[in-house]
C-alpha cells in the first residue's frame, strides 16, 4: 500500500474508508467525509472501457483534491487488456494512492457485461485481470470482493486467496454475494475467516449503520480496516462516531436540525461548484437531500418540494423555513 495507509496499518491502527459508491462518492461528499474522520476514501467505480474510449463522463470520475488523500480509485471491467490500459492512464495522469478493483457491484448493468461481480463466477479471469493491473503501474493493487456471485459459488477465502496470489496488497470484503444484493445480512464471520487464511490487510464491509457496530466488527473478525457504504449517506459524521467508539470514547450524538442543514448546505455549495450547470448539479443532489432530511418531523412533505427544487437558492429557502417552523415549535414546546 501507499506510505499513510501502510503506516496506518503497520502502527495498528484502524482505518476507515469511505466505501466506492455510484452517484454518491463524488469528490465533494468525499472531502466531507474526510473531515469528518474518513482516513482513506475511493471513488465511485469507473469503467475501464469508458476511460480507454476517452468517455468524458467516465474521465469526469477521475478528479480529486489533494485534501481527499489518500485515495484509490476504483475501476471495472472484464477484458484484462483494458484494465491494464486504463489502471495506466489514471496512475500517469491523475496520481491516485492506489488503484482499486471492482469485483463487487452488483448492479445488473455491470454484472451483465461480466464486470463487478460478475467477474466472480471465472476465478481464473479475477487473477488475469489482477496480474494486468498490477504489472501496468507502480501503483499498489487492492480489490473490493463480494463473498462470491451466488451461494452455489459463495467461498470468500478462496476468492481472497486467488487474488493475493495475482498480486493485491489489499481486499475488502463485502460479506454477501451479488444474489443477495443488499438483503439479509452481512456474513461477518467470513471476514474473520478471510483475516485468519490471508497475509495482506483484510477490510470489513458490511452492516455497519451506527459508530459501535465498526467496534463489534473490529472485535469479531480482527480486520485491518472497516470500510462504510449506505450508513453515511446523508451521515458524513458516521466516521467521527465511529472513530470514538473504536478509541473507547463516548460517541457523539447526531447533530440537531440545525447543524444537519448547515452540513447539507455546504455539502450542497460544494456539489454544485463541483458539478457544473447549477439546475443539474442541484437535480442530482437531490438524492442527499433526501438523505439529510431522513428522519425528521414532517420529513415527506418537505422532500417532496426539495425534489423540485432547481437552485441551490431553492434548498436554502426550504430549508431555512423548515429549520424556523422547527425551532419555533421546539421554543413552544
Amino acid at each position: 500500500m501507499t506510505h499513510d495507509v501502510s503506516k496506518m496499518l503497520e502502527d495498528g491502527f484502524t482505518p476507515l474508508f469511505l466505501a466506492p459508491q455510484a452517484g454518491v462518492s463524488e469528490s465533494p461528499f468525499r472531502r466531507l467525509c474526510r473531515r469528518f474522520g474518513a482516513d482513506v476514501v475511493v471513488s465511485e467505480f469507473v469503467s475501464a472501457n469508458g476511460i480507454c474510449e476517452n468517455s468524458q463522463r467516465s474521465r469526469k470520475y477521475l478528479r480529486f483534491e489533494d485534501e481527499e488523500r489518500p485515495i484509490g480509485i476504483q475501476i471495472f471491467g472484464s477484458v484484462p487488456a483494458i484494465m491494464a490500459q486504463a489502471a495506466s492512464y489514471v496512475a500517469d495522469e491523475y496520481g491516485p494512492d492506489f488503484i482499486d478493483i471492482n469485483f463487487g457491484c452488483p448492479v445488473k448493468k455491470v454484472v451483465k457485461r461480466n464486470g463487478g461481480s460478475g467477474c466472480l463466477r471465472d476465478l481464473d479471469l479475477v487473477a488475469r485481470i489482477i496480474r494486468a493491473v498490477d504489472e501496468a503501474t507502480s501503483l499498489p493493487t487492492t480489490v473490493k470482493i463480494r463473498s462470491g456471485y451466488d451461494e452455489q459459488t459463495r467461498d470468500p477465502v478462496e476468492i481472497g486467496l486467488r487474488c493475493q496470489d495475482a498480486g493485491a496488497r489489499l481486499i475488502t470484503l463485502h460479506a454477501r454475494t451479488r444474489t443477495d444484493m443488499y438483503s439479509g445480512f452481512a456474513r461477518w464471520d467470513e471476514i474473520a475467516a478471510l483475516v485468519e487464511a490471508l497475509d495482506i490487510p483484510v477490510i470489513g464491509n458490511g452492516d455497519i449503520h451506527t459508530g459501535p457496530d465498526a467496534l463489534r466488527m473490529k472485535d469479531e473478525t480482527g480486520c485491518a480496516g472497516i470500510m462504510i457504504a449506505r450508513a453515511s449517506h446523508g451521515r458524513p459524521w458516521i466516521f467521527e462516531q465511529a472513530r470514538a467508539a473504536l478509541e473507547g470514547e463516548p460517541v457523539p450524538a447526531d447533530p440537531g436540525v440545525e447543524e444537519r442543514f448547515r452540513i447539507c448546505i455546504e455539502h450542497a455549495h460544494n456539489a454544485i461548484s463541483f458539478g457544473g450547470e447549477e439546475k443539474w448539479a442541484v437535480m442530482d443532489f437531490r438524492k442527499h437531500l433526501g438523505w439529510y432530511t431522513k428522519g425528521l418531523p414532517d420529513g415527506a412533505s418537505l422532500r417532496s418540494e426539495l425534489f423540485a427544487v432547481t437552485s441551490l437558492d431553492g434548498i436554502e429557502t426550504l430549508l431555512t423555513a423548515y429549520l424556523d417552523q422547527h425551532l419555533a415549535s421546539a421554543a413552544a414546546a
